[in-house]
């Protein structure tokens, strides 16, 4: 049994299919079947049943897959480790960034941190916050930036900053005389809300007190996409909530929509968070560093109360 083969055992769970698992493994077809036959001949055992389509997983194929995780994580461990010795910051590194940060937060660090680590191969993915959770336990990310506390026992969170909500109050409305919003203001009849998947949109949840009471409700407006909400705010259909970031480059148009909160403004979490098998950490250390050093000008907000993105 070696490493390689192992790899190749993942990469077929991963793909169902040998011909795409060998293109991700960058070796011929023939060579990954051989490889996991033999593989299959010395334990004696069926891994990957070839019968269905896709390929499926025996009940012991299973067992060797979580296993064979395991393994590889503490192989690549060792290249961490002498990384780490030489002082080495460079290689392939796997990112997810959930939708409500991405658009905000990339464009203020990523310049400067490819330009500072210029060995770093960056992937960066929009994906949602159970799309980041998924990935990082089957290996497939090294790390994400997402909303936290999320009380998952294989993710290590570190804090990268607290972001405050900002209310967006059309003209028509009934807050839009208000200088100062409180939270008690807020009902969710007459929010718009980001659609089901968006952190954000539990977050709001939780900040409005009637919920049930609006899910036995005619009308609730939900979408994809912040700017989709303020365009529908201006058109006279309810108020929404903003993430403070989203609200430094608005159009002097917008800006008087925009009210704070009273203090303590209720506020979201932002975090790093990876595996508790905490690899590539100088990578995730270098990465932590540039944004939560360039976010402290940005953010200057102290008093917030954090309003978990964990529906209630």
């Amino acid at each position: 049994m070696t490493i390689t083969q192992l790899k190749y055992v993942l990469a077929i769970a991963e793909h169902k299919n040998f011909t795409k698992a060998a293109e991700k493994c960058f070796v011929t077809q023939p060579t990954l079947s051989t490889q996991i036959q033999k593989l299959e001949d010395d334990l004696d055992v069926i891994i990957f049943d070839r019968a269905k389509k896709p390929i499926e997983l025996t009940e012991v194929g299973r067992k060797i897959v979580y296993q064979a995780r395991n393994i590889v994580d503490e192989a690549d461990r060792i290249q961490d480790i002498v990384d780490q010795q030489k002082g080495f910051i460079g290689g392939e590194f796997r990112l997810g960034i959930i939708p409500t940060v991405m658009p905000t937060l990339l464009p203020m660090f990523l310049k400067n941190f490819i330009k500072k680590y210029p060995k770093v191969k960056l992937k960066i993915e929009e994906l949602t916050t159970e799309e980041v959770l998924s990935r990082i336990s089957d290996g497939h990310l090294d790390a994400a930036i997402a909303a936290t506390p999320l009380e998952n026992d294989n993710i290590k969170e570190r804090v990268l900053y607290y972001e405050p909500f900002m209310a967006y109050v059309p003209e028509n409305h009934r807050l839009k005389d208000k200088k100062t919003i409180e939270v008690n203001d807020l009902d969710i009849e007459d929010m718009l809300l980001l659609e089901d998947g968006h952190c954000f949109r539990d977050g709001v949840i939780n900040l409005c007190k009637s919920l049930k009471q609006a899910e036995d409700d005619h009308f609730q407006l939900e979408s994809g996409s912040i700017e989709t909400l303020i365009k529908l705010s201006n058109e006279g259909l309810g108020m929404t909530l903003l993430p403070y970031l989203h609200t430094l480059d608005f159009r002097e148009k917008l800006s008087h929509n925009l009210r704070h909160f009273k203090e303590p403004s209720p506020a979201r979490e932002v975090s790093i968070i990876y595996h508790k098998s905490e690899l590539k950490m100088q990578i995730i250390n270098a990465m932590y560093n540039e944004i939560s050093g360039i976010i402290r000008g940005a953010i200057a907000f102290q008093n917030v109360e954090i309003i978990s993105p964990l529906p209630k």
